[in-house]
């Protein structure tokens, strides 16, 4: 079993806090929209960040530890892009003024967060006790990954079903009030479009808690590579929103190599649930010793070659098709740092 010094636990997560709340109060100080140059920056800032820690811990721990670190972040990462791609629906739909965006973003990295400590407490219960789980979690990830290919355009226009009881049943303005929820008009009280944008970034959090963290189980079992791994995959998260603007819309195959490390790592949790096997009806209840284990190394490469594979082909496609109109692919995508030296004052 991997083992890291307590006090480097216990360390990591007291810095990695107070690095969200700083984060966090810059935003409440400072509502604005970061320029690309400081965008890069801060996303350059987190990436050094995680390698350094995931570093620390060769030093400390070895390389097989550092390894899970790796892989756990990148799939984590991976997944939150794909999130990010939400966000911009989300944020179109809803029309959520550009200066506010900075703060329903941090408030939907918060959710994110305490959604996926609940579900990485609950899945370190179950891989602990039943480890057949395995089986039921690489299910799901194969299941995710054929959704993923799938699409759901169709489904990007329709409010979820708390946010259409909410419209039916709460008196909601047109018009936002800052971050707030509830303002006053003409002295009564009412609540603001905030309140479903919020409430449709913590639904779509959870939906993605669903994917990612049976992702990240099937790389490793350690609850604190696990947790540390989301949160640096969460932090940077919103500068990274500003940063990509419009090119997320064209990054149109990363579905796919999401798709792939997903229906890679549902494989892996299925080979290692026969590999432990303990269901009766399953080999008699022996474990089946030929089912391979796929080293982390092994996942880590996986993981980065799709990524790599999907956003090169994404970006030559845009490319093809904006030069196929005479256009250059930057001229195109609009971005959400225009004009944000106007809208910081």
């Amino acid at each position: 079993m991997l083992e890291l010094p307590i006090w480097f636990e216990v360390g990591s997560l007291v810095v990695l806090t107070l690095i969200l709340v700083a984060d966090l109060l810059l935003v409440l100080k400072r509502p604005h929209v970061p320029s690309m140059k400081e965008s890069t920056l801060w996303v350059v800032f987190y990436v050094v960040l995680a390698l350094i820690f995931a570093g620390l811990m060769y030093f400390f721990a070895g390389g097989e530890f550092a390894g899970q670190f790796l892989a756990g972040w990148l799939t984590e990462y991976s997944l939150s892009i794909d999130n990010l791609f939400v966000f911009v629906i989300i944020m179109a739909k809803f029309a959520v003024p550009r200066k506010l965006q900075q703060e329903v973003l941090m408030v939907g990295i918060i959710i994110a967060l305490v959604l996926r400590g609940i579900f990485i407490l609950l899945g370190a219960s179950l891989i602990e006790n039943f480890s057949w789980i395995f089986y039921i979690f690489g299910a799901w990830l194969v299941w995710t990954a054929i959704q993923q290919v799938r699409g759901h355009e169709d489904d990007e226009d329709k409010d979820t079903f708390i946010v259409r009881i909410l419209r039916r049943r709460v008196s909601i303005t047109d018009e936002y009030d800052g971050v707030k929820l509830r303002t006053v008009i003409d002295g009564k009280r009412f609540f603001t479009p905030m309140l479903i944008v919020f409430i449709a970034i913590g639904t779509t959090d959870l939906l993605f808690a669903l994917d990612s963290i049976p992702a990240i189980f099937g790389i490793t079992q350690s609850p604190f590579i696990v947790f540390t791994a989301n949160v640096f995959a969460l932090m940077g998260l919103r500068q990274l929103y500003f940063l990509l603007g419009g090119l997320l819309e064209r990054l149109e195959y990363l579905k796919y190599g999401i798709a792939f490390i997903l229906a890679f790592i549902g494989v892996k949790l299925v080979f290692h649930a026969m590999h432990v096997n303990e269901l009766p009806f399953i080999n008699n209840g022996e474990h089946i010793e030929w089912a391979p284990e796929i080293s982390t190394w092994m996942s880590l490469g996986v993981i980065l070659a799709a990524m790599a594979v999907a956003t090169v082909a994404s970006l030559l496609k845009a490319r093809h098709d904006a030069k196929s109109r005479g256009h250059k692919l930057m001229d195109e995508v609009p971005h959400f740092t225009e004009d944000s030296h106007s809208d910081g004052k």
